[in-house]
């Protein structure tokens, strides 16, 4: 337990207290955002805790052993701190919050008592309600190897070792044209094949939706121009002259990895790995049984 920590629970134990609750909210493009439900701002660890959010929380459930902390935070939605058009936009989804209980009066006197990431963010009526998730949270999820006839890799990460950024892989543009916030036209995309971004990322750079990502689900040649269909629209439509960058995609498979990426090396998956055809063969007088590869 920190100095901090200790001179806490002695004001604590006074009976007499001046205490308060501050968050700290950390989105994954770096910004950190700082708020408290004392009625005057506080700052400390070099963050300013705004008070005029009118952000509050309810009382933080954790128990013994793996069990997952609970708990909810609330606020107004403001112009100055936490957007409607961000929440849209996906900019706080899985961002990481910390939560202190903190003497306002001395505010070395405090004790981290929270630490997970944001869950499902709502929006109703002008406000924000956003579920804190503990950081036994990341024990649900699956953990290990599949085996699938398929690369179980994510294009460009450490087990793929494959760099996206290599020329005739990426291509970084002005939007030309746009609709419905997930279907992009470019009249000139020379130098890659029909489909080769599909299954990609198209990446913001610049402008009101910098940051956001889609996965492109089809890339089709037009009459004079190209078509990239993301799966879902972005959170904040990019207007015309912002600029993209537009990643080739991979569909995990073997041939692809060799012919597409020559990075045969690092799949991860088991392409010899018999199929359910497999299972209910039998054998037959006509077929070669010399142990060899089921594949031909």
């Amino acid at each position: 337990m920190s100095a901090g920590s200790d001179e806490l629970l002695a004001h604590l134990g006074t009976g007499a207290t001046t205490v308060a609750r501050a968050f700290a909210v950390s989105r994954r493009d770096g910004m950190t955002i700082g708020f408290t439900d004392h009625d005057r701002p506080l700052r400390f660890e070099g963050i300013d805790f705004r008070a005029d959010t009118g952000m509050t929380a309810r009382a933080v459930q954790s128990a013994t052993g793996l069990a997952v902390d609970n708990t909810e935070a609330f606020g107004a939605l403001s112009a100055e701190a936490i957007t409607e058009a961000d929440i849209l936009a996906g900019r706080y989804d899985g961002a990481e919050v910390r939560v202190w209980l903190v003497n306002w009066a001395d505010m070395e006197a405090r004790a981290l008592i929270f630490r997970g990431t944001l869950g499902e963010v709502t929006r109703k009526g002008g406000a924000f309600s956003a579920e804190l998730r503990g950081l036994a949270e990341a024990l649900n999820q699956p953990q290990g190897r599949i085996y699938h006839a398929r690369c179980s890799a994510v294009l460009g990460d450490a087990a793929c070792g494959f760099d996206t950024a290599l020329p005739g892989y990426r291509s970084e543009r002005a939007v030309e044209g746009i609709e419905e916030g997930r279907i992009f036209r470019f009249a000139a995309l020379a130098g890659f094949d029909e489909r080769w971004f599909e299954k990609g990322r198209l990446t913001v750079l610049d402008g009101r939706a910098a940051g956001l990502i889609g996965v492109v689900k089809n890339d089709r040649m037009g009459a004079g121009s190209r078509e990239i269909e993301l799966w879902q629209s972005l959170g904040i439509a990019p207007e015309p002259g912002d600029t993209v960058r537009i990643e080739a995609g991979c569909d995990k498979r073997v041939e692809s990895c060799r012919l597409k990426f020559a990075n045969l090396m690092n799949f991860q998956g088991f392409p010899d790995i018999p199929g359910e055809d497999w299972l209910v063969n039998y054998p037959s007088s006509g077929a070669v049984h010399d142990g060899g590869s089921l594949r031909g």
